[in-house]
């Protein structure tokens, strides 16, 4: 529908702005802040219930996060997802996640997916 389009490109939106502040030493919270606020003033944040994203290591959820919950800095070589996503109970959800390597000047995207909404 229109409006499943639509909030496929806001989680889209709100993951390239997430991705768009990640580097090394900065605050989880911020980064998580970038992709929650864009919900927010769409009146959309209750609707994003979990942290923007978690470490991928020798466990599938570990340290560091990006979280609104957790100051936490994030240090260069740190393999983590950026996963925003919007859920409506009953209706549908739409979560687009890529595994990122942090590095000092930006990011290294492990995923490099195409981003271009695919309808079956």
């Amino acid at each position: 529908s229109d409006r499943m389009r639509e909030i496929y490109q806001l989680v889209l939106q709100a993951q390239q702005r997430a991705m768009s502040v990640i580097k090394a030493g900065v605050d989880g919270r911020d980064v998580d802040a970038a992709a929650r606020e864009l919900f927010r003033s769409e009146g959309l944040a209750e609707y994003f219930g979990h942290s923007l994203g978690h470490s991928v290591g020798l466990y599938i959820h570990e340290e560091p996060c990006f979280s609104p919950s957790r100051s936490q800095i994030i240090p260069q070589g740190a393999v983590i997802s950026v996963e925003p996503g919007l859920y409506f109970d009953g209706q549908f959800g739409v979560r687009i996640e890529d595994i990122v390597c942090v590095t000092a000047e930006g990011l290294l995207d492990l995923a490099s997916s195409p981003k271009d909404l695919l309808e079956l």
